[in-house]
Protein backbone atom coordinates (compact mmCIF):
# COMPACT_ATOMS: atom_id res chain seq x y z
CA UNK A 1 0.00 0.00 0.00
CA UNK A 2 1.49 3.25 -0.91
CA UNK A 3 1.93 6.23 1.07
CA UNK A 4 -1.50 8.33 0.51
CA UNK A 5 -3.46 5.52 0.47
CA UNK A 6 -1.97 4.55 3.86
CA UNK A 7 -2.47 7.87 5.34
CA UNK A 8 -6.02 7.43 3.76
CA UNK A 9 -6.77 4.17 5.23
CA UNK A 10 -5.59 5.43 8.58
CA UNK A 11 -8.05 8.41 8.45
CA UNK A 12 -10.64 6.56 7.33
CA UNK A 13 -10.18 4.29 10.38
CA UNK A 14 -10.43 7.30 12.76
CA UNK A 15 -13.31 8.66 11.08
CA UNK A 16 -15.14 5.28 12.04
CA UNK A 17 -14.22 5.54 15.64
CA UNK A 18 -15.25 8.85 15.70
CA UNK A 19 -18.54 8.05 14.20
CA UNK A 20 -18.58 4.85 17.26
CA UNK A 21 -17.90 7.71 19.70
CA UNK A 22 -20.57 9.80 18.44
CA UNK A 23 -23.67 6.99 18.31
CA UNK A 24 -22.09 6.31 21.87
CA UNK A 25 -23.05 10.01 23.13
CA UNK A 26 -26.33 9.69 21.17
CA UNK A 27 -27.19 6.53 23.15
CA UNK A 28 -26.16 7.69 26.55
CA UNK A 29 -28.54 10.89 25.69
CA UNK A 30 -31.22 9.41 25.05
CA UNK A 31 -30.64 6.90 28.25
CA UNK A 32 -31.22 10.13 29.85
CA UNK A 33 -34.28 11.49 31.07
CA UNK A 34 -36.19 13.13 28.46
CA UNK A 35 -38.07 15.00 30.50
CA UNK A 36 -35.22 17.07 32.69
CA UNK A 37 -33.88 20.02 31.99
CA UNK A 38 -30.65 20.27 30.26
CA UNK A 39 -27.59 23.23 30.38
CA UNK A 40 -27.07 25.32 27.02
CA UNK A 41 -23.45 25.14 25.64
CA UNK A 42 -22.03 28.12 25.30
CA UNK A 43 -19.49 29.15 23.44
CA UNK A 44 -15.77 29.06 25.23
CA UNK A 45 -12.81 30.04 24.30
CA UNK A 46 -8.87 29.10 24.45
CA UNK A 47 -5.59 29.64 23.17
CA UNK A 48 -1.85 28.06 23.84
CA UNK A 49 0.03 25.45 22.21
CA UNK A 50 0.45 25.25 18.77
CA UNK A 51 2.27 22.09 18.74
CA UNK A 52 -1.19 20.88 20.28
CA UNK A 53 -2.96 22.96 17.53
CA UNK A 54 -4.11 20.22 14.99
CA UNK A 55 -5.79 17.79 17.03
CA UNK A 56 -7.68 20.68 18.66
CA UNK A 57 -9.08 22.14 15.96
CA UNK A 58 -10.10 18.34 14.36
CA UNK A 59 -11.73 17.87 17.85
CA UNK A 60 -13.43 21.69 17.65
CA UNK A 61 -14.79 20.48 13.70
CA UNK A 62 -16.30 17.07 15.69
CA UNK A 63 -18.46 18.45 18.36
CA UNK A 64 -19.53 21.44 16.46
CA UNK A 65 -22.27 18.95 14.80
CA UNK A 66 -23.26 18.40 18.41
CA UNK A 67 -23.88 21.90 18.81
CA UNK A 68 -21.10 22.51 21.02
CA UNK A 69 -18.84 26.02 20.21
CA UNK A 70 -15.09 26.01 21.11
CA UNK A 71 -12.17 28.40 19.72
CA UNK A 72 -9.05 27.91 19.93
CA UNK A 73 -6.34 30.22 18.75
CA UNK A 74 -2.81 29.36 19.11
CA UNK A 75 0.38 31.76 19.36
CA UNK A 76 2.15 29.62 21.82
CA UNK A 77 2.11 27.80 25.19
CA UNK A 78 3.51 31.02 26.77
CA UNK A 79 1.09 32.99 25.50
CA UNK A 80 -1.79 31.06 26.63
CA UNK A 81 -0.23 30.27 30.46
CA UNK A 82 -0.57 34.02 30.32
CA UNK A 83 -3.83 34.84 28.83
CA UNK A 84 -5.11 32.19 31.44
CA UNK A 85 -3.92 33.85 34.49
CA UNK A 86 -4.97 37.08 32.98
CA UNK A 87 -8.79 35.66 33.09
CA UNK A 88 -9.16 36.33 28.92
CA UNK A 89 -9.75 32.71 28.36
CA UNK A 90 -12.19 30.20 29.92
CA UNK A 91 -9.05 27.42 29.06
CA UNK A 92 -5.34 27.30 27.67
CA UNK A 93 -3.36 24.22 26.25
CA UNK A 94 0.75 24.04 27.27
CA UNK A 95 3.26 22.09 27.10
CA UNK A 96 4.52 22.64 30.48
CA UNK A 97 3.17 24.04 33.58
CA UNK A 98 3.55 26.98 35.13
CA UNK A 99 7.26 27.63 36.22
CA UNK A 100 6.50 29.96 39.10
CA UNK A 101 9.32 32.39 37.82
CA UNK A 102 10.51 32.22 33.67
CA UNK A 103 13.73 32.38 32.61
CA UNK A 104 13.87 35.84 32.73
CA UNK A 105 12.66 36.62 36.21
CA UNK A 106 9.42 37.24 35.71
CA UNK A 107 6.15 35.83 37.10
CA UNK A 108 4.55 32.76 35.62
CA UNK A 109 1.93 31.73 37.61
CA UNK A 110 -2.23 31.60 37.53
CA UNK A 111 -1.98 34.68 39.48
CA UNK A 112 -4.11 33.34 41.88
CA UNK A 113 -6.99 31.79 39.82
CA UNK A 114 -8.03 28.21 40.48
CA UNK A 115 -6.78 25.77 38.17
CA UNK A 116 -6.02 21.86 37.29
CA UNK A 117 -4.00 20.43 34.83
CA UNK A 118 -5.09 17.87 32.82
CA UNK A 119 -3.40 15.71 30.13
CA UNK A 120 -4.97 16.19 26.74
CA UNK A 121 -2.57 14.31 24.06
CA UNK A 122 0.71 13.20 23.54
CA UNK A 123 3.08 13.25 20.76
CA UNK A 124 6.90 13.74 19.63
CA UNK A 125 8.93 16.71 18.88
CA UNK A 126 10.30 16.21 15.02
CA UNK A 127 12.83 17.84 13.51
CA UNK A 128 11.58 18.81 10.07
CA UNK A 129 13.89 19.65 6.90
CA UNK A 130 14.96 20.16 3.35
CA UNK A 131 17.87 18.74 1.77
CA UNK A 132 18.80 17.95 -1.63
CA UNK A 133 20.86 16.44 -3.22
CA UNK A 134 20.49 18.15 -6.95
CA UNK A 135 16.73 18.13 -7.08
CA UNK A 136 15.95 15.57 -5.70
CA UNK A 137 14.97 16.00 -1.65
CA UNK A 138 16.69 13.47 1.27
CA UNK A 139 13.98 11.79 2.87
CA UNK A 140 15.99 9.28 4.92
CA UNK A 141 18.36 11.69 6.92
CA UNK A 142 19.40 10.11 10.60
CA UNK A 143 21.13 12.16 13.39
CA UNK A 144 22.44 11.98 16.96
CA UNK A 145 21.20 13.89 20.05
CA UNK A 146 24.36 15.36 20.11
CA UNK A 147 24.78 16.67 16.34
CA UNK A 148 20.93 17.78 16.74
CA UNK A 149 22.47 19.86 19.64
CA UNK A 150 25.29 20.99 17.92
CA UNK A 151 23.06 22.29 15.53
CA UNK A 152 21.40 24.29 17.34
CA UNK A 153 23.90 26.16 19.34
CA UNK A 154 25.44 26.75 15.64
CA UNK A 155 28.51 24.37 16.20
CA UNK A 156 27.71 22.42 13.54
CA UNK A 157 26.91 24.75 10.12
CA UNK A 158 27.40 22.81 7.48
CA UNK A 159 25.69 19.57 5.70
CA UNK A 160 28.53 18.03 4.93
CA UNK A 161 30.13 18.09 8.72
CA UNK A 162 31.57 15.00 9.35
CA UNK A 163 29.21 14.32 12.14
CA UNK A 164 26.51 13.89 10.31
CA UNK A 165 28.49 12.17 7.68
CA UNK A 166 29.32 9.88 10.42
CA UNK A 167 25.36 9.65 11.77
CA UNK A 168 24.56 8.76 8.19
CA UNK A 169 27.46 5.85 8.15
CA UNK A 170 29.38 7.42 5.77
CA UNK A 171 26.81 8.94 3.58
CA UNK A 172 27.92 12.35 2.27
CA UNK A 173 25.49 15.54 1.99
CA UNK A 174 26.33 18.19 -0.13
CA UNK A 175 28.28 21.56 1.16
CA UNK A 176 25.12 23.66 1.81
CA UNK A 177 24.60 26.17 4.91
CA UNK A 178 22.18 24.68 7.37
CA UNK A 179 20.13 27.31 8.77
CA UNK A 180 18.49 26.25 12.11
CA UNK A 181 14.59 27.49 12.10
CA UNK A 182 13.49 28.30 15.53
CA UNK A 183 10.14 29.43 17.40
CA UNK A 184 10.44 33.38 17.57
CA UNK A 185 6.97 33.23 20.02
CA UNK A 186 6.93 32.01 23.77
CA UNK A 187 7.12 27.87 23.10
CA UNK A 188 6.00 24.95 24.58
CA UNK A 189 7.67 23.06 22.22
CA UNK A 190 10.98 25.35 22.57
CA UNK A 191 10.91 24.52 26.31
CA UNK A 192 10.58 21.22 25.48
CA UNK A 193 13.70 21.02 23.03
CA UNK A 194 15.52 23.23 25.91
CA UNK A 195 14.86 21.01 28.67
CA UNK A 196 15.84 18.16 26.53
CA UNK A 197 19.48 19.43 25.51
CA UNK A 198 19.78 20.89 29.08
CA UNK A 199 19.48 17.17 30.46
CA UNK A 200 21.16 15.23 28.03
CA UNK A 201 23.56 17.86 26.45
CA UNK A 202 24.40 20.40 29.16
CA UNK A 203 28.11 21.09 28.06
CA UNK A 204 26.65 22.09 24.78
CA UNK A 205 23.63 23.76 25.21
CA UNK A 206 24.43 25.66 28.86
CA UNK A 207 27.55 28.07 27.29
CA UNK A 208 25.02 28.43 24.72
CA UNK A 209 22.14 30.05 26.71
CA UNK A 210 24.29 31.48 29.06
CA UNK A 211 22.74 29.54 32.21
CA UNK A 212 21.82 26.01 32.99
CA UNK A 213 17.67 25.32 32.59
CA UNK A 214 14.85 24.97 29.69
CA UNK A 215 13.59 28.19 28.00
CA UNK A 216 10.45 29.33 26.11
CA UNK A 217 12.18 31.82 24.10
CA UNK A 218 14.99 30.17 22.13
CA UNK A 219 17.65 32.96 21.85
CA UNK A 220 19.20 33.26 18.76
CA UNK A 221 22.51 34.89 18.31
CA UNK A 222 24.11 37.61 16.04
CA UNK A 223 25.63 36.68 13.18
CA UNK A 224 24.87 33.53 12.69
CA UNK A 225 21.72 31.80 9.84
CA UNK A 226 19.79 31.04 12.62
CA UNK A 227 15.83 32.13 11.40
CA UNK A 228 12.35 33.00 13.88
CA UNK A 229 8.98 32.12 13.05
CA UNK A 230 6.16 32.21 15.18
CA UNK A 231 4.03 29.09 15.51
CA UNK A 232 4.35 25.74 14.35
CA UNK A 233 2.74 26.41 11.10
CA UNK A 234 5.03 29.30 10.15
CA UNK A 235 8.51 27.26 11.59
CA UNK A 236 7.37 24.28 8.97
CA UNK A 237 6.05 27.17 5.43
CA UNK A 238 9.72 28.17 6.33
CA UNK A 239 11.09 24.88 6.09
CA UNK A 240 9.31 23.91 3.33
CA UNK A 241 9.52 27.15 0.90
CA UNK A 242 10.91 27.09 -2.58
CA UNK A 243 14.02 29.22 -0.26
CA UNK A 244 14.26 26.38 2.26
CA UNK A 245 16.91 24.37 0.31
CA UNK A 246 19.31 23.62 4.35
CA UNK A 247 16.32 24.35 6.56
CA UNK A 248 15.89 22.78 9.77
CA UNK A 249 13.57 22.91 12.58
CA UNK A 250 11.19 21.80 15.40
CA UNK A 251 7.44 20.78 15.28
CA UNK A 252 4.78 18.19 16.47
CA UNK A 253 5.23 15.26 14.15
CA UNK A 254 1.50 16.75 12.75
CA UNK A 255 2.90 19.47 10.98
CA UNK A 256 5.40 17.69 8.72
CA UNK A 257 2.39 14.11 8.33
CA UNK A 258 0.45 16.85 7.51
CA UNK A 259 2.80 18.52 4.70
CA UNK A 260 3.99 15.15 3.57
CA UNK A 261 7.72 16.50 4.15
CA UNK A 262 10.41 14.12 6.13
CA UNK A 263 11.43 14.20 9.56
CA UNK A 264 15.16 13.53 11.32
CA UNK A 265 15.69 9.86 12.50
CA UNK A 266 16.80 10.52 15.71
CA UNK A 267 19.23 8.82 17.49
CA UNK A 268 17.77 7.13 20.67
CA UNK A 269 19.73 5.37 23.79
CA UNK A 270 19.60 2.00 21.71
CA UNK A 271 21.42 2.55 19.19
CA UNK A 272 18.61 2.86 16.83
CA UNK A 273 17.64 5.66 14.34
CA UNK A 274 13.75 6.19 14.87
CA UNK A 275 10.97 8.92 14.01
CA UNK A 276 8.32 9.74 16.44
CA UNK A 277 5.35 8.04 14.94
CA UNK A 278 2.25 7.11 17.23
CA UNK A 279 3.75 3.51 18.33
CA UNK A 280 7.44 4.98 19.13
CA UNK A 281 5.99 8.08 21.33
CA UNK A 282 3.29 5.64 23.16
CA UNK A 283 6.29 3.52 23.91
CA UNK A 284 8.89 6.24 24.90
CA UNK A 285 6.26 7.41 27.03
CA UNK A 286 6.01 4.43 29.30
CA UNK A 287 8.79 5.91 31.25
CA UNK A 288 7.06 8.92 31.91
CA UNK A 289 7.35 9.67 35.82
CA UNK A 290 3.84 11.20 36.09
CA UNK A 291 2.97 13.10 39.73
CA UNK A 292 0.97 11.78 41.60
CA UNK A 293 0.14 13.41 44.54
CA UNK A 294 -3.39 15.16 44.34
CA UNK A 295 -2.73 17.47 47.18
CA UNK A 296 -0.34 19.11 44.49
CA UNK A 297 -0.46 21.69 42.30
CA UNK A 298 1.24 19.90 39.97
CA UNK A 299 -0.86 16.60 39.75
CA UNK A 300 -0.36 14.94 36.91
CA UNK A 301 2.40 17.27 35.63
CA UNK A 302 5.55 14.92 33.99
CA UNK A 303 8.93 14.45 34.61
CA UNK A 304 10.70 12.83 31.24
CA UNK A 305 14.32 12.10 31.90
CA UNK A 306 13.36 8.36 31.95
CA UNK A 307 12.08 9.26 28.78
CA UNK A 308 14.85 10.81 27.16
CA UNK A 309 17.49 7.71 28.15
CA UNK A 310 14.47 4.83 27.22
CA UNK A 311 16.51 1.43 26.21
CA UNK A 312 14.05 0.62 24.31
CA UNK A 313 15.08 -0.38 20.21
CA UNK A 314 11.71 1.47 19.37
CA UNK A 315 11.76 5.07 22.05
CA UNK A 316 11.34 8.19 20.28
CA UNK A 317 13.64 10.29 22.87
CA UNK A 318 12.04 13.38 22.86
CA UNK A 319 8.44 12.87 23.55
CA UNK A 320 5.98 14.23 25.96
CA UNK A 321 2.90 15.26 26.86
CA UNK A 322 0.65 19.11 26.11
CA UNK A 323 -1.80 19.87 29.10
CA UNK A 324 -5.21 21.60 29.20
CA UNK A 325 -5.59 24.63 32.04
CA UNK A 326 -9.06 24.34 33.08
CA UNK A 327 -10.72 27.07 35.77
CA UNK A 328 -11.78 25.01 39.00
CA UNK A 329 -12.61 27.73 40.92
CA UNK A 330 -16.09 28.02 42.19
CA UNK A 331 -16.23 31.72 41.58
CA UNK A 332 -14.27 32.09 38.46
CA UNK A 333 -15.02 34.94 36.87
CA UNK A 334 -15.51 33.53 33.31
CA UNK A 335 -17.29 30.58 34.16
CA UNK A 336 -20.55 30.25 34.19
CA UNK A 337 -22.68 26.85 34.31
CA UNK A 338 -23.35 26.57 30.62
CA UNK A 339 -19.45 27.10 30.13
CA UNK A 340 -18.69 24.67 32.28
CA UNK A 341 -21.01 21.95 30.88
CA UNK A 342 -19.56 22.95 27.49
CA UNK A 343 -15.91 22.70 28.65
CA UNK A 344 -16.44 18.99 29.84
CA UNK A 345 -18.20 17.77 27.27
CA UNK A 346 -15.80 19.18 24.71
CA UNK A 347 -12.32 17.53 27.34
CA UNK A 348 -14.86 14.09 27.36
CA UNK A 349 -15.18 13.86 23.62
CA UNK A 350 -11.29 14.61 23.58
CA UNK A 351 -10.32 11.82 25.79
CA UNK A 352 -12.26 9.58 24.45
CA UNK A 353 -13.83 9.52 21.12
CA UNK A 354 -11.19 12.36 19.69
CA UNK A 355 -8.09 9.98 21.10
CA UNK A 356 -8.74 7.64 17.93
CA UNK A 357 -7.97 10.58 16.01
CA UNK A 358 -4.57 11.24 17.15
CA UNK A 359 -2.35 8.81 15.84
CA UNK A 360 -3.72 9.46 12.32
CA UNK A 361 -2.98 13.05 12.77
CA UNK A 362 0.90 12.58 14.11
CA UNK A 363 -0.11 12.58 17.57
CA UNK A 364 -0.12 9.62 19.72
CA UNK A 365 -3.13 8.81 21.90
CA UNK A 366 -3.50 8.81 25.83
CA UNK A 367 -2.74 5.71 27.98
CA UNK A 368 -5.47 4.58 29.98
CA UNK A 369 -3.99 5.77 33.45
CA UNK A 370 -3.70 9.52 32.02
CA UNK A 371 -7.76 9.10 30.69
CA UNK A 372 -8.76 7.83 34.20
CA UNK A 373 -6.84 10.90 35.56
CA UNK A 374 -8.55 13.35 33.20
CA UNK A 375 -11.79 11.93 34.20
CA UNK A 376 -11.07 12.94 37.69
CA UNK A 377 -9.94 16.36 36.92
CA UNK A 378 -13.19 16.91 34.80
CA UNK A 379 -15.10 15.92 37.97
CA UNK A 380 -13.72 19.68 39.71
CA UNK A 381 -15.81 21.03 37.49
CA UNK A 382 -18.97 19.69 39.08
CA UNK A 383 -17.47 20.43 42.18
CA UNK A 384 -17.27 23.69 41.39
CA UNK A 385 -21.20 23.83 40.17
CA UNK A 386 -23.45 21.29 40.83
CA UNK A 387 -25.33 22.26 38.14
CA UNK A 388 -22.44 20.76 35.68
CA UNK A 389 -24.09 17.32 34.19
CA UNK A 390 -21.54 14.22 34.26
CA UNK A 391 -23.44 11.43 33.89
CA UNK A 392 -22.68 8.91 31.09
CA UNK A 393 -19.11 9.29 31.55
CA UNK A 394 -16.91 6.06 31.66
CA UNK A 395 -13.48 5.16 30.54
CA UNK A 396 -14.52 1.88 29.76
CA UNK A 397 -16.81 3.53 27.37
CA UNK A 398 -13.72 5.19 25.31
CA UNK A 399 -12.59 2.93 21.82
CA UNK A 400 -8.68 4.24 22.29
CA UNK A 401 -5.83 1.82 20.42
CA UNK A 402 -3.52 2.51 23.98
CA UNK A 403 -6.43 0.65 26.45
CA UNK A 404 -6.45 -2.73 28.03
CA UNK A 405 -9.68 -2.32 29.89
CA UNK A 406 -8.54 -5.30 31.98
CA UNK A 407 -5.06 -3.54 33.41
CA UNK A 408 -5.09 0.85 33.42
CA UNK A 409 -0.94 0.05 33.83
CA UNK A 410 -0.98 -1.39 30.18
CA UNK A 411 0.01 0.14 27.28
CA UNK A 412 -1.21 -2.30 24.11
CA UNK A 413 -0.29 0.53 21.52
CA UNK A 414 3.23 0.50 23.00
CA UNK A 415 3.58 -3.19 23.06
CA UNK A 416 2.29 -4.06 19.50
CA UNK A 417 4.95 -1.22 18.06
CA UNK A 418 6.90 -2.79 16.12
CA UNK A 419 10.67 -3.03 16.17
CA UNK A 420 12.75 -1.06 14.05
CA UNK A 421 14.33 -2.36 10.79
CA UNK A 422 18.14 -3.29 11.46
CA UNK A 423 19.28 -0.52 9.05
CA UNK A 424 18.47 2.02 11.08
CA UNK A 425 20.78 0.42 13.56
CA UNK A 426 23.78 2.63 14.22
CA UNK A 427 26.89 1.60 11.71
CA UNK A 428 24.28 0.41 9.53
CA UNK A 429 21.82 1.24 6.62
CA UNK A 430 20.81 4.30 6.08
CA UNK A 431 17.25 2.15 5.21
CA UNK A 432 15.80 3.41 1.90
CA UNK A 433 12.42 4.14 3.33
CA UNK A 434 11.03 7.84 3.42
CA UNK A 435 9.94 9.24 6.53
CA UNK A 436 7.45 11.88 7.98
CA UNK A 437 4.30 9.85 6.57
CA UNK A 438 3.25 8.44 9.53
CA UNK A 439 4.30 4.82 8.57
CA UNK A 440 5.14 2.56 11.58
CA UNK A 441 7.81 0.96 8.80
CA UNK A 442 9.85 -1.44 11.07
CA UNK A 443 10.09 -5.33 11.15
CA UNK A 444 8.09 -7.99 12.98
CA UNK A 445 4.92 -6.16 12.55
CA UNK A 446 2.38 -8.33 14.78
CA UNK A 447 -0.66 -9.45 13.23
CA UNK A 448 -2.14 -11.02 16.18
CA UNK A 449 -1.92 -8.03 18.43
CA UNK A 450 0.42 -9.77 21.19
CA UNK A 451 2.90 -7.06 20.18
CA UNK A 452 7.04 -7.86 19.51
CA UNK A 453 9.00 -7.95 22.68
CA UNK A 454 11.90 -6.10 22.93
CA UNK A 455 14.49 -5.62 25.57
CA UNK A 456 12.30 -3.50 27.70
CA UNK A 457 8.97 -3.98 27.42
CA UNK A 458 8.37 -0.40 28.93
CA UNK A 459 7.84 -1.63 32.40
CA UNK A 460 4.46 -3.14 31.55
CA UNK A 461 5.60 -5.81 34.53
CA UNK A 462 7.59 -8.53 34.48
CA UNK A 463 5.34 -11.13 32.34
CA UNK A 464 2.65 -10.24 30.02
CA UNK A 465 2.06 -6.57 31.69
CA UNK A 466 -0.37 -7.89 33.91
CA UNK A 467 2.25 -8.73 36.37
CA UNK A 468 0.49 -11.94 37.86
CA UNK A 469 -2.83 -10.22 38.92
CA UNK A 470 -5.94 -12.14 38.32
CA UNK A 471 -8.62 -9.94 36.16
CA UNK A 472 -11.88 -10.07 36.77
CA UNK A 473 -13.17 -10.56 32.96
CA UNK A 474 -16.58 -8.68 33.74
CA UNK A 475 -15.66 -5.89 35.65
CA UNK A 476 -11.76 -5.51 34.26
CA UNK A 477 -10.57 -4.95 38.03
CA UNK A 478 -8.04 -6.68 40.00
CA UNK A 479 -9.09 -9.94 41.89
CA UNK A 480 -5.83 -9.67 44.07
CA UNK A 481 -3.00 -7.43 44.33
CA UNK A 482 -0.17 -7.59 42.19
CA UNK A 483 2.68 -5.81 40.80
CA UNK A 484 1.45 -2.46 39.02
CA UNK A 485 4.08 -2.60 36.24
CA UNK A 486 5.69 0.70 37.75
CA UNK A 487 8.68 -0.02 39.26
CA UNK A 488 11.57 2.15 38.43
CA UNK A 489 9.57 3.99 36.05
CA UNK A 490 6.43 6.47 36.16
CA UNK A 491 4.66 5.90 39.24
CA UNK A 492 1.05 5.71 37.33
CA UNK A 493 -1.47 5.12 40.38
CA UNK A 494 -4.79 3.37 38.72
CA UNK A 495 -7.59 6.13 39.01
CA UNK A 496 -11.08 6.13 39.86
CA UNK A 497 -13.74 7.07 37.88
CA UNK A 498 -15.73 10.30 38.30
CA UNK A 499 -18.87 7.66 39.28
CA UNK A 500 -20.16 4.38 38.03
CA UNK A 501 -23.20 3.97 37.40
CA UNK A 502 -25.59 0.97 36.32
CA UNK A 503 -25.49 1.49 33.29
CA UNK A 504 -22.09 2.13 32.63
CA UNK A 505 -20.83 -1.50 34.12
CA UNK A 506 -19.81 -2.73 30.70
CA UNK A 507 -17.22 -3.98 29.48
CA UNK A 508 -14.41 -3.51 26.22
CA UNK A 509 -16.09 -6.39 24.71
CA UNK A 510 -19.02 -4.44 23.78
CA UNK A 511 -17.12 -1.67 21.95
CA UNK A 512 -17.16 -3.61 18.49
CA UNK A 513 -20.80 -4.68 19.17
CA UNK A 514 -21.73 -0.83 19.66
CA UNK A 515 -19.44 0.09 16.71
CA UNK A 516 -20.98 -2.16 14.24
CA UNK A 517 -24.36 -0.67 15.57
CA UNK A 518 -23.07 2.82 15.13
CA UNK A 519 -22.58 2.51 11.50
CA UNK A 520 -26.01 1.44 10.91
CA UNK A 521 -27.54 3.46 13.34
CA UNK A 522 -25.51 6.97 14.01
CA UNK A 523 -27.78 9.05 11.07
CA UNK A 524 -30.84 8.91 13.06
CA UNK A 525 -29.23 8.71 16.52
CA UNK A 526 -27.13 11.99 16.37
CA UNK A 527 -30.19 13.63 14.60
CA UNK A 528 -32.42 12.52 17.35
CA UNK A 529 -29.87 13.64 20.08
CA UNK A 530 -29.52 17.46 18.56
CA UNK A 531 -32.97 17.39 18.67
CA UNK A 532 -33.76 16.36 22.31
CA UNK A 533 -31.31 18.85 23.66
CA UNK A 534 -32.58 22.08 21.46
CA UNK A 535 -36.22 20.99 22.37
CA UNK A 536 -35.26 20.61 25.73
CA UNK A 537 -33.75 23.94 26.35
CA UNK A 538 -35.84 25.95 24.22
CA UNK A 539 -32.68 26.52 22.12
CA UNK A 540 -33.61 28.53 19.35
CA UNK A 541 -31.88 27.31 15.74
CA UNK A 542 -28.37 28.21 15.14
CA UNK A 543 -27.45 28.96 19.13
CA UNK A 544 -27.09 25.09 20.16
CA UNK A 545 -28.43 23.47 23.42
CA UNK A 546 -27.88 20.75 26.02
Amino acid sequence: MNTRARRTAFVLLAGLCVIAGLAGTATAANRADPGAARVPYATIEGTGSTWSELIVQKWIADVDANGMSVVYTGGGSTKGRKDFAQNSVDFAISEIPYQGVDENGNADTSNGRDFAYLPIVAGGTAFSYQLKIGNEQVRNLRLSGETLAKIFTNKITNWNDPQITEDNNGREFPDLAITPVVRADGSGTTAQLTTWMDKEYPSIWRPYFGQSGLTSYYPVKDGTRMTSQAGSDQVMNTIKSSAGNGYIGYVEYAYPVNADYPVVKVLNKAGYFVEPTQWNTAVALTRAQINQNKGSQDYLTQILDGVYRHPDPRAYPISSYSYMLIPTGADDQRMTTSKRQTLADFIYYSLCSGQTAAGPYGYSPLPLNLVQAGFQQVAKLKQADNGVDLTDRDVRSCNNPTFDGKNPNRNLLAEQAPMPPECDKIGQGPCGTDTGNNDPGGEGEDPDGSGPAGPDDGGTGPDDGTGGTEIDPETGEPIAPGDSGTTGEAAYATSTLVEDRPGDSRTFGWLAVAELAALVLVPGLFVSFVRRRRSASGAAPGQGGR
